[in-house]
């Protein structure tokens, strides 16, 4: 019964070691295919790959073959693992705790206003590389395609993504009348009827853009906490299993007695010297 962490942690490693194949094949295919949004998890999805590869290959072998050293590893890198996923779940949380765009009245969709959005999120995505990789990822999405052929109707009685919002159409509140001398939001300016211009420049399309960010970072810490769960769970097994393979490379089976000697305690031979000298005078 002893032996029952070792073959748990066996078989969830090689179960593991099986599921990094893809992960890594998903990489290499998103690193020919750079067209698509999904390139920026290439590098995510290739670490992660070959990290779960390396941690699952040393936890199969040191619980399977008894090889302390390698369960060893295995431990110290499960560690690393669960201390930065709690780390990147907290963060997660408090970067994403603002936001949720604003109700447009007689409107079913809300707008988004960049100010509302954590500053780490702002300074992101106001990073001029950074936008213009967003841009054209939106573009290829052909997001705003989806809805250029709707009826003044349908703004009024259907919802649209976030990205929609600010990207495919100026606020609002925006007055395109020539006789308006009212001051508007500087994004009704930079609203342009080219497809491929609209409001991919404003600050609405970026705040769009964080909005869909804050509700997948959402998601995902949920899916971090129940990944914590489940690799404390691995951990302590782990730990049973690190603790049997060292006690399998002892030449003593389990529950045996393996205490030789006793180390003396430290007035022990004074206590004999006494009683020696007490028995010679007696």
């Amino acid at each position: 019964m002893y032996r029952f962490s070792n073959t748990v942690i066996g078989f969830l490693n090689l179960f593991t070691l099986l599921a990094s194949i893809p992960i890594i094949g998903m990489g290499l295919w998103m690193a020919r295919n750079s067209k698509t949004c999904e390139s920026f998890l290439q590098t995510p999805l290739l670490v992660i790959g070959f990290v779960v590869l390396v941690i699952s290959l040393a936890g199969f072998i040191g619980a399977c073959f008894h090889v302390a050293w390698a369960l060893w590893v295995y431990l110290v890198v499960m560690l690393f693992i669960i201390a930065a996923l709690m780390a990147f779940t907290v963060f997660g949380f408090v970067v994403t705790s603002q936001g949720g765009g604003i109700a447009v009245p007689g409107r079913v969709y809300k707008e988004y206003r960049l100010e509302d959005y954590s500053p780490w999120l702002r300074n992101r995505i106001k990073d001029p590389q950074y936008w213009m990789t967003i841009r054209s990822c939106i573009l290829g999405s052909k997001a705003c395609a989806k809805i250029a052929t709707w009826t003044p109707l349908d703004y009024l009685e259907r919802d649209m993504s976030p990205i929609q919002s600010g990207c495919c159409k100026p606020p609002t509140t925006c007055n395109y009348n020539m006789a308006t001398t009212i001051a508007q939001d500087p994004d009704c300016y930079r609203w342009n009827n080219a497809p491929n211009l609209l409001c991919y420049e404003c600050d609405s399309c970026k705040a769009g853009v964080l909005e869909d960010v804050r509700r997948d970072w959402h998601k995902l810490s949920v899916l971090n906490i129940v990944m914590l769960v489940f690799l404390i769970g691995i951990y302590s097994v782990g730990c049973c299993a690190f603790q049997n393979t060292k006690r399998a490379q002892s030449d003593y089976p389990y529950g045996q007695n393996r205490m030789t000697k006793v180390r003396p305690r430290w007035d022990y031979y004074w206590w004999r010297w006494f009683q020696d000298k007490r028995g010679q005078l007696y």
